[in-house]
């Protein structure tokens, strides 16, 4: 089983803060297991991705597929949608950090258009 298969086979556990974010080295293997196109912020605080569609009508069909995984893990990225694109951004805001969570869902997001 691989690190993407195992994320994504994991749920997202309630964070109300009181934990510590993860650490650069916890963040570096976790980024294994994404898509090359995912980047960590400059201040190690997040992760983001853009993803481009061909058409609005698919722009807003990923926006709403990612809408459900979101609802489903109760945990939400930052979005900036436009015509053929989304950016998408991973943050733990309670910890003002990176937790686990968001590579669940990172790795949810990456199923969406990956297969």
């Amino acid at each position: 089983m691989s690190i993407q298969d195992d994320l994504t086979g994991k749920r997202c556990k309630p964070c109300e803060g009181g934990v510590p974010p993860l650490d650069a080295e916890q963040t570096a293997e976790l980024m294994k297991a994404l898509d090359p196109g995912w980047q960590l912020a400059a201040d190690g605080k997040s992760i983001n991705r853009s993803f481009e569609f061909s058409s609005y009508a698919r722009t807003i069909g990923f926006v709403n597929a990612l809408a459900w995984v979101a609802e489903s893990e109760d945990h939400h990225p930052d979005l900036i949608v436009q015509y053929g694109k989304v950016v998408c951004a991973w943050a733990t805001h309670a910890i003002d950090g990176l937790s686990e969570n968001d590579f669940i869902c990172a790795a949810k997001t990456d199923r969406l258009v990956d297969g």
